[in-house]
């Protein structure tokens, strides 16, 4: 991909229409018509996006036969992670939140008394993390990579902890900290650990320079992200992204105009002057770059194809902005 490539738009029909064409499978369906029941943040695109995104950045070392399943799993765990997001982004609900998060940790058992939201909307989020567990009962390696991903999703959920407290505090923003913190919420670390569990013939020896790579390419999604959802953000009070957090940094807002959310429309409009979107497509062009000339190596797992897949990523985020 060319610099210029990246900082123009793509054609967008050709994703749409792919993401639009997808039939998510029964199980996935099943949940998705019960979040609708509980949940009224998303709808089913978001789904459908992110079912038709998976093959371009699943490992290669994924046996065959689990293919499909693993990318059922994912589905499921994605949706499990953005009714988190939901709880504690969108609804303000850090007791629902704390106790969700409990359900994927063996060593404390949830108290759905402890959840602010019904026990009905509690029994669907604790369904949704039952089915991912369950379904990972005929993975090869889940005891091998188990400890690896329960600290992964760890760091997801705290990048989602740190989102928040930053919309409430936005004078502590600071782009190390988006960068460090935020960028877990992408889920790449936890996604990588399924396909591990789904990979016999993975070499432990290559784990080091597996997720030496993964750290650039979740920023590369993580970027893919900010560019396409910071506007909407704003107008809803989550002052996350890091081109905002950029935008606050440098002076460009102040945290006080980006916490005076009667007047979002000002703070976007200073934002999108500032030029600062372009810089993170440049941003990301050089991790971009920068990953595929380190030529990293390895036995069991094709790592230039997983850097490859992240183009389409970009492609995909920037092709659905405003929908998801």
């Amino acid at each position: 991909m060319s610099t210029q490539s990246v900082q123009s738009e793509p054609e967008p029909v050709d994703h749409l229409r792919r993401i639009r064409q997808v039939t998510l499978p029964e199980r996935v369906e099943r949940l998705a018509d019960a979040y609708d029941d509980h949940f009224e943040e998303r709808d089913r695109f978001l789904w459908r996006w992110i079912y038709s995104l998976f093959p371009s950045f699943t490992l290669s070392s994924v046996a065959e036969e689990h293919a499909a399943h693993v990318r059922e799993q994912k589905t499921i765990l994605t949706m499990y992670v953005t009714v988190l997001d939901d709880l504690i982004e969108h609804r303000g609900d850090r007791r629902t939140f704390r106790e969700a998060c409990r359900l994927s940790c063996d060593v404390v058992d949830a108290d759905p008394e402890r959840a602010a939201v019904d026990a009905e909307t509690f029994a669907f989020v604790e369904r949704l993390w039952t089915e991912f567990a369950d379904g990972l009962a005929d993975a090869p390696r889940r005891e091998e990579f188990a400890d690896i991903f329960a600290y992964d999703f760890s760091q997801t959920a705290d990048a989602m902890e740190y989102s928040a407290l930053l919309s409430d505090n936005p004078a502590m923003a600071n782009l190390t900290g988006a960068t460090q913190y935020d960028s877990h919420n992408m889920v790449m670390f936890p996604y990588a650990d399924v396909d591990l569990m789904y990979s016999p013939a993975f070499d432990p020896a290559d784990l080091g320079a597996l997720r030496n790579t993964l750290w650039d390419l979740q920023e590369l999604a993580r970027i893919g992200n900010w560019l396409t959802t910071w506007e909407r953000e704003v107008g809803e009070g989550d002052y996350s992204a890091g081109i905002v957090v950029a935008a606050i940094e440098e002076g460009v807002v102040s945290p006080t105009e980006v916490a005076a959310t009667d007047d979002a429309d000002a703070v976007v409009e200073a934002i999108r002057a500032s030029g600062m979107e372009g810089r993170f497509r440049r941003r990301w062009q050089r991790i971009y770059e920068d990953v595929r000339a380190r030529h990293a190596t390895a036995d069991s797992v094709d790592l230039a194809a997983l850097v490859d897949g992240m183009e389409t990523v970009f492609e995909y985020h920037l092709a659905t902005e405003g929908l998801k």
